[in-house]
């Protein structure tokens, strides 16, 4: 805290000459204490252990769970995506479940981790790539020990923190570690906190080796309460008088007026349970100043300068060289980029994303995402329906929370009246902070976020709101106050914006015609290292951004060929797979942007050859190729520049040499390549 007029003053150092001290830790530990395990000493009682990682493998979700109760956490893989424009390939560092099949090899930004408020949560994480990393859980007030933040917290290696919910609200979770290039390169990802009966109320029974039973899924969907309803918290309520200000959320459905809950917190769990309701009680109310939601969007806006990408993959870009003395003659001029000293000092977004979803707009253009994007369940912590692009219903209670994920400054606007309901993860009105409120921000009405801030509205409309509506945001490359213009507010301050760089469009419809996303489709083939179609493969096209869709396998028939329909715009990772077969490369990263995608061949990898997949004869005439004694012919070349890959280094030279000539020798043979 600080005072006026301290009788004790402590000198600043000046930052001039001292530069170094920003550089606190060179070679961080790489592997961490042990920690209590509380989920073995929990009791099954009023405090429950995180019943989710469990739910997405009754779910099919997940494929295993590797400790119970416990999410998993790979840090960091890079993934190379495409650009909308296929100008660039951006670098993403990216945070991978490898329980979830559908993010092993991580996602942009990464799932989205939801749980009950007040269970004890463990998050185990590896570290792969260059050191250091944490995982900083953005608003919550863990233990120092498991706060993630660098410097201060345990920088993995291997790592397991443990803490606990107290509020139900909106955060997120990114690496605290050289913050400025991991979270813009994509180390985060949206962390939500559900009504303390979230979760529980989907299972049916639980088994004695800790896997769950699921109930009807349609009448209880997983994240909803005993009752099957999802809430959200929220108080309605004028604080000066306790009057409902908001009566619209509590008749969403005819002649269902308890919607809104205004209980205090405090209030005992008298809830009575029906014959369908999972028989478990809380130590107060669940349901306690909350309300509930028929549809939810999740909006993360985010930014990426294509030149910083170019740097990502080096992990200590920022790093300062290590002099002779730490931290006095480090350094800091020879990093790459234009001014040595932090080489990630000048920002210029050129790309930008909503929830993952690619925005197709140059630098100060407009940009408009597609309509109907869901996000898929097996990203969204097992939670099915939940939308980036708005479609509704007249008399639907639509939830908004939108987080700035961006560098630049953001301002978003509406075109229909909405209710911010919370700031950063804190419900307004709610104790412990019952001095602010909940209150209207009418329709065209600009809302101000600086970058990590997070709100939650509430939307409820009547009639229909007209076609070709859009929640509009535009990207800023920063504010100035200028204290000249006393007229604006109490602060005899006038806030001006600086320059637009990008306005970006979400379509939103309530109670009109509903908008579906455009589709297009996915095609390729694999093919033999001998260029003949491979038969009879497995081909997975999976999302590697929340917003891209659900994951579609098929099967090829003998020609090699596969086929993928109605996909919509975004990131996607096209895999093969054949029992004993590699291919060159193992996958390839997509984007579809309002066109037809064909994908360059995958190549079936000379490692997984079995001997006789080359004759004698074809050994024979490639060693005669390398010493000029004959030409090959344009088929045999084909074969011989695309399978010559275990002689690059890292990558293919695609140059026939005596290595491959050999190599192909000892597949005749049945060895082993060099």
């Amino acid at each position: 805290m600080s005072v006026q007029n301290p009788a004790h003053s402590i000198t600043r150092w000046s930052l001039v000459g001292m530069e170094a001290m920003w550089a606190k830790m060179f070679d961080p530990p790489t592997t961490s204490p042990a920690t209590t395990d509380q989920i073995t000493t929990v009791q099954q009682g009023l405090i429950r252990p995180n019943p989710v990682p469990e739910i997405m493998l009754a779910a099919g979700y997940q494929n295993k769970v590797t400790r119970a109760h416990t999410a998993q956490f790979d840090l960091m893989s890079t993934i190379n995506i495409p650009t909308w424009d296929g100008q660039k390939q951006l670098a993403f560092f990216v945070i991978g479940d490898p329980d979830n099949p559908a993010a092993a090899s991580g996602t942009f930004p990464g799932p989205t981790l939801r749980m009950p408020r007040g269970v004890i949560f463990q998050g185990e994480t590896q570290g792969k790539g260059p050191p250091p990393h944490t995982l900083h859980w953005h608003g919550v007030e863990p233990t120092p020990l498991n706060d993630g933040v660098g410097h201060c917290s345990m920088e993995i290696g291997k790592y397991t923190y443990q803490w606990q919910p107290n509020f139900m609200g909106f955060y997120f979770v990114h690496c605290h570690r050289n913050t400025m290039q991991h979270f813009e390169n994509g180390l985060y990802f949206a962390m939500l906190f559900e009504a303390p009966d979230a979760y529980f109320g989907s299972i049916a029974s639980t088994n004695p080796d800790g896997t769950v039973v699921l109930k009807d899924l349609n009448q209880f969907p997983i994240g909803g309460g005993r009752d099957g309803k999802r809430r959200v918290a929220c108080n309605l309520n004028d604080p000066l008088n306790g009057n409902l200000r908001f009566p619209q959320f509590t008749s969403i459905n005819p002649g269902n007026q308890n919607l809104y809950n205004n209980r205090p917190l405090n209030s005992p769990d008298n809830q009575p349970l029906g014959p369908n309701d999972t028989p478990i009680r809380f130590a107060t109310d669940p349901h306690a100043m909350t309300v509930t939601f028929d549809v939810e969007s999740l909006l993360v806006f985010d930014d990426r300068d294509s030149v910083w990408g170019d740097l990502a993959p080096s992990a200590r870009a920022t790093f300062p060289v290590a002099g002779t003395i730490p931290g006095i003659n480090d350094n800091f001029n020879a990093n790459p980029g234009s001014n040595g000293f932090a080489a990630f000092n000048d920002f210029n977004s050129d790309y930008w994303f909503v929830t993952g979803v690619p925005v197709p707009a140059l630098r100060g253009g407009d940009g408009t995402i597609p309509p109907n994007i869901v996000i898929p369940p097996q990203l969204n912590s097992g939670i099915n329906g939940t939308q980036v692009s708005i479609n509704a219903q007249t008399g639907q209670n639509i939830l908004v929370r939108c987080l700035n994920a961006a560098y630049n400054y953001l301002r978003i606007k509406f075109p229909v009246d909405i209710v911010i309901i919370a700031w950063d993860g804190r419900a307004l009105g709610v104790a412990p902070y019952g001095h602010n409120e909940s209150y209207l921000v009418p329709a065209d009405t600009w809302i101000e976020q600086s970058v990590a801030r997070r709100f939650d509205a509430l939307i409820w409309e009547s009639t229909p709101i007209p076609d070709g509506s859009f929640i509009t945001a535009e990207f800023i490359d920063h504010t100035t106050m200028s204290p000249t213009d006393p007229s604006v507010g109490n602060s005899g301050q006038n806030r001006s914006i600086g320059n637009v760089l990008m306005t970006c469009r979400v379509p939103i419809n309530i109670g009109g015609t509903v908008q579906q996303a455009p589709t297009f489709s996915v095609d390729g083939k694999a093919v033999t290292q001998l260029g003949t179609n491979l038969a009879s493969y497995a081909v997975t096209l999976t999302p590697k951004s929340l917003g891209s869709g659900d994951t579609q396998a098929t099967v090829t028939g003998n020609d090699g060929k596969y086929r993928f329909d109605n996909v919509i715009n975004g990131t996607y990772e096209i895999k093969t797979i054949k029992p004993g077969k590699t291919f060159v490369p193992a996958g390839r990263t997509i984007t579809v942007n309002n066109q037809n995608i064909n994908v360059p061949d995958l190549i079936e990898s000379l490692a997984s050859f079995t001997p006789g997949s080359y004759s004698l004869e074809d050994a024979l005439n490639s060693l005669k190729d390398v010493v000029g004694l004959r030409t090959p012919t344009p088929a045999e070349k084909f074969r011989f520049d695309v399978a010559p890959f275990l002689n690059g280094v890292p990558t293919p030279d695609n140059v026939l040499d005596g290595r491959d000539a050999l190599n192909i020798l000892r597949m005749v043979a049945g060895l082993p390549p060099l």
